[in-house]
């Protein structure tokens, strides 16, 4: 029985490339944003369920929001989301009739490698060899 619902050709995950560019130059991009308006979300978080006044909004769960619905648009393309910070991506491949991924993350400019599923990162193995 498959593990995966889609697995990806090598031209399919290379022409995602990039729009896994944009979407995690905003995800980091949210992520700093969220980290500089933690301080005034908790602030008011605390008058919520503090006295009940009516606190300003900090953009804070909007951003967190976006930050959510972009994550799960990959997820459910079927791409697997390894690190967000690193931009490290598994595509699930088959080769030779065996369920593998090919490895991408945001440093590199394409798809060089591939690793058996239980592997991870360190088991990469260029594509070529």
């Amino acid at each position: 029985m498959p593990a995966f619902r889609k697995y990806f050709t090598l031209e399919e995950a290379r022409a995602w490339l990039p729009e896994l560019r944009a979407r995690f130059q905003r995800i980091h991009s949210l992520y700093a944003e969220l980290h500089q308006l933690r301080a005034a979300f908790e602030a008011a978080q605390r008058v919520i369920h503090g006295n009940g006044s009516r606190p300003k909004d900090t953009g804070f769960e909007a951003r967190a929001q976006e930050l959510t619905e972009i994550l799960r648009g990959i997820m459910e393309a079927g791409i697997e989301v390894k690190d967000v910070g690193r931009g490290l991506v598994d595509f699930p491949y088959l080769m030779d009739g065996h369920e593998v991924f090919l490895c991408w993350e945001l440093s590199e400019d394409d798809i060089r490698y591939w690793h058996p599923i239980d592997a991870g990162y360190a088991g990469r193995v260029p594509l070529d060899g």
